[in-house]
This record gives C-alpha cells, structure tokens and sequence, in this order.
C-alpha cells in the first residue's frame, strides 16, 4: 500500500491555528509563558475543545509558536536577501526585524528563559548572521552602506530595539518602524543619496 502523504488543513482549521498561535504569542509576549490554555482559547476566539484538538499540551503550543517565529525571521531575512538591490534589501532587513521584535521579543525573552540550551535558536542565529553579513558586504560595494560597518552595528540595533516590546501594542509597530527609519540613516553612506538620483536610469 503506498505511503499516505499528510493532508493539508482546512482553511477554517488553519485559520483556528493562525488565530490561536497569533494570541498566544501576544499573551505570552505580555504575561509569559504561565498564561492559562483557557485564557489564549478565549483570546483566539475559539473553543477549549479546538484548542486542544490542535495543541493537545501548553508546551506543544509554545513549540509550535515558536517555530513559527523563527520562520517569520527566516522568511524576512531570506527575501531581503533576494532582493536584486542589496540596500533596499538591506533596509528592508532591519525594517522587518525591528518590526518583529517590537511585536512578540517577550515572548521570545520568555521562550529563551525557559530553555536556555535551545540549539535550535543558536543554529537560527547563527545562519541569519552569515546571510546578513553577505547582504552588507553587497550593500558596501554598492557604496550604499557606510564602509565602516560591522556586524556587531547591527547587532546593537536590534538589541536597543527590544526595549520597543514595553510600548503599548497600539503603537508598537508604528514607534518599530520609525526605530528602524532612524537606524538606517545612520547606517546610509553619505552621499549614497545623491549617487542614486543622478545615477543613469
């Protein structure tokens, strides 16, 4: 008999499990990670039942949410990346980090806290900052990226940027992206501008 593949999910049942993962992130973020099961049902707008129908224990929902962080940086770093302009994708790069960050860096802080040894993250960590320091090599020779740079530039930015996860979630993203506009004029090399607009068309 031939192997059964996995069927993918409904789009109502993936739609419970965006919404469910959506909330727990948030809760966590807020509250950490002791947030009762009953609590993110609510929140997500379902029942017990399909909660747990999905995420039969706390620690298989934490997991999953974030698994799914680490994908949304993956995918934000990937497509910059990709771009064919290494500073729009460099500043894109910082833009979608800043903004993912300020949205659930406390549920990541809280994750991180809990395992401490998760290899996962290390390995995660390690390949987004290889492929961010090729994107700024390319963003140099472009003349685009101040050729002062380092890494370790970057870096601090991010890190400065977990204090936006403290503002109120109305304003976080707003206040991220205003962060993240701040940071890459200081990372801009001087005169890139000029170069850019009287560059041949």
């Amino acid at each position: 008999m031939a192997e059964q593949l996995p069927h993918p999910l409904r789009s109502d049942a993936q739609d419970n499990r965006d919404r469910v993962l959506d909330a727990a992130r948030a809760l966590f973020s807020e509250r950490g990670l002791d947030v009762p099961m009953r609590l993110i049902a609510r929140e997500a707008g379902v029942g017990p039942a399909t909660l747990y129908r999905r995420f039969p224990t706390k620690q298989t929902l934490i997991d999953e949410a974030f698994i799914d962080e680490l994908a949304a940086c993956r995918r934000i770093v990937e497509e910059s990346c990709a771009d064919t302009d290494p500073w729009r994708g460099f500043t894109s790069a910082i833009e979608g980090l800043c903004v993912l960050n300020a949205r659930n860096q406390g549920f990541v802080n809280a994750f991180m806290s809990a395992n401490p040894e998760a290899d996962t993250f290390t390995e995660h960590r390690i390949s987004l900052h290889r492929q961010l320091s090729h994107l700024a090599q390319r963003a140099k020779r472009a003349g685009a990226l101040r050729r002062d740079f380092v890494m370790d530039d970057l870096v601090l930015v991010l890190l400065a940027g977990r204090g936006l996860s403290s503002i109120l979630p109305s304003s976080r993203e707003a206040r991220a992206r205003r962060f993240a506009s701040l940071a890459i004029d200081a990372f801009r090399e001087r005169g890139a501008e000029l170069v850019a607009a009287h560059r041949p068309r």
